[in-house]
């Protein structure tokens, strides 16, 4: 009688965010219900301390650390986060809600590991944020819009597009009503990514990405 035994490597990710984590209580569900699987969230860093994803974090079990930016250059600050990252075995980097710009050092380290969402199917509306981008959407007459996943480099929205996700905009929708259908969007396109990123399956070629 033999015995086969599946041989995994637990994917580890980061979470850094600012506002309330609302895609990564999605990713938390995957996880716990085993639809997402060899993936841990190992650790989130905000650096707002009142940001609700920590807390967030921590009812699941999950280790929370606030790292103020205060009286630091971007750089300084980045170079605390890489160093926690490289401690916890970080595989992949994901910016869910985070309201910094990233350093050339950063995005350099960890190129093609740092996932951003924006919600917008970019390269519309590139450098907006949160409601702001639904407000300028609604007011542009828009009769779709989404989301979009992609790598981070050092621009605002530039990085390569892993996958994007599109809704319909209907009639007498407004700006909370449009965040939230796209923000079930980004929950979704969240678990896509990983799952493809976790299997080897996303690659980089000439800045462009390639699924296989």
């Amino acid at each position: 009688m033999f015995c086969f035994i599946r041989c995994f490597k637990i994917l580890k990710i980061a979470v850094l965010g600012s506002t309330k984590g609302t895609d990564l209580q999605a990713i938390i569900d995957a996880i716990d219900t085993g639809k997402l699987i060899d993936v841990e969230i190992s650790i989130v860093i905000s650096n707002k301390e009142e940001a609700y994803i920590l807390q967030r974090a921590e009812q699941y079990d999950i280790p929370a650390l606030f790292i103020s930016g205060k009286d630091r250059t971007r750089e300084e600050f980045d170079t605390e986060v890489m160093r926690i990252l490289d401690e916890k075995g970080i595989g992949l980097v994901l910016l869910i809600g985070y309201m910094r710009f990233i350093s050339k050092g950063f995005v350099d380290k960890w190129s093609n590991k740092i996932m951003n969402v924006h919600p917008s199917l970019l390269p519309k509306y590139a450098g907006g944020m949160d409601k702001g981008v639904h407000e300028t959407i609604l007011a542009a007459g828009e009769k779709e819009t989404g989301c979009t996943i992609h790598f981070v480099d050092e621009g605002a929205d530039t990085g390569p597009i892993i996958i994007q996700k599109k809704c319909d905009i209907e009639f007498g929708e407004t700006i909370d009503t449009l965040k939230e259908k796209v923000q079930k969007l980004e929950g979704i396109a969240f678990i896509e990514v990983i799952e493809l990123f976790r299997d080897g399956k996303i690659k980089v070629i000439d800045n462009k990405v390639i699924i296989e």
